[in-house]
Formats: C-alpha cells, structure tokens, sequence
C-alpha cells in the first residue's frame, strides 16, 4: 500500500464513521427522550434494536484505530523514503525514534542480509 491509497482508505472510513456515529447519536437521543418519559432503564435496553449505541461506538473506535495506523505507517514509510531522518519524523509525528523505527519494521518480511552468500 502506499501512503496516497492509505490516506483514501482513511477518508472513506472516517466519512464511514461520520455515519454511525451520527446514527448512535440520534439513537442515543431517542433514548434519553425515552427515559425522560418516565420508562425504566430495563424497559429500554430490552427493546433497543442492534446494533446499540455502545456497539456502534466500539466498531467505530476499533475501525479508525486501524485505519489510523495503516495510515501512519504509509506516511512514515512515505516520508523515509523522501530521505527524512527517523528522528525527523519522531518529532514530526510526536513520538520517539523507537516508535518510528517499529512502525517502519511492521510487515517488512525481507529477509535481513546475510554475511553468507
């Protein structure tokens, strides 16, 4: 993947994510009126359809973490390969150079260099 692909990955989902988070917040919404209304609290999450509030959230936390970090690292990858310092990047990314150095090493299975030929 490169870093161009990654980022549209990255759009598609957050505009993906815009969307349940839309739907769990007019749910939320709904529910709130429901318990202003007097209903108990059993009374509501018994007849809540799925997927409930709390399940949309989760699926969209976990889907923009992984988006988020399939970004980051084409973005790294992106920026090393203009010749930028993984020091440079560390401080461009707010993190440390070791971090940098694994989220370069992630999914790189070339095998390392052998001193025998």
């Amino acid at each position: 993947m490169d870093a161009e692909r990654a980022l549209q990955e990255l759009v598609t989902e957050l505009d993906r994510c815009v969307e349940e988070l839309t739907l769990a917040r007019v749910r939320s919404e709904e529910l709130l009126l429901e318990r202003r209304s007097g209903q108990t609290w059993t009374d509501i999450v018994s007849r809540e359809t799925r997927p409930l509030v709390v399940e949309r959230i989760s699926t969209v936390l976990a889907s923009l973490a992984g988006a988020g970090h399939a970004w980051r690292r084409e973005e790294a990858l992106a920026l090393q390969g203009e010749q930028v310092s993984i020091n440079r990047i560390a401080a461009m990314f707010g993190v440390t150079r070791q971090r940098i150095s694994s989220l370069l090493r992630e999914g790189d299975d070339t095998p390392a260099p052998s001193d025998e030929l």
